[in-house]
């Protein structure tokens, strides 16, 4: 009987997924992985709820001349 090690890939917990790059202060990525590790949580996850809050909280202002 051949033994096999079989990973599934893990699913995201988000969907359908796209990656995007983005540039960040080194202080914020510092701020960032404080937070992960005190949380347990991945940087990913982290961006993820922010820009989740942000979008259901933004409100866009008036346009400045």
């Amino acid at each position: 009987m051949e033994k096999k090690f079989i990973v599934n890939p893990k699913k995201s917990p988000y969907g359908k997924t796209t990656v995007v790059s983005a540039r960040l202060p080194d202080r914020l990525v510092r701020q960032l992985d404080k937070v992960a590790q005190t949380t347990g949580r991945t940087r990913n996850e982290l961006l993820v709820m922010c820009v989740e809050f942000s979008l259901e909280n933004l409100e866009i202002g008036e346009q400045e001349e």
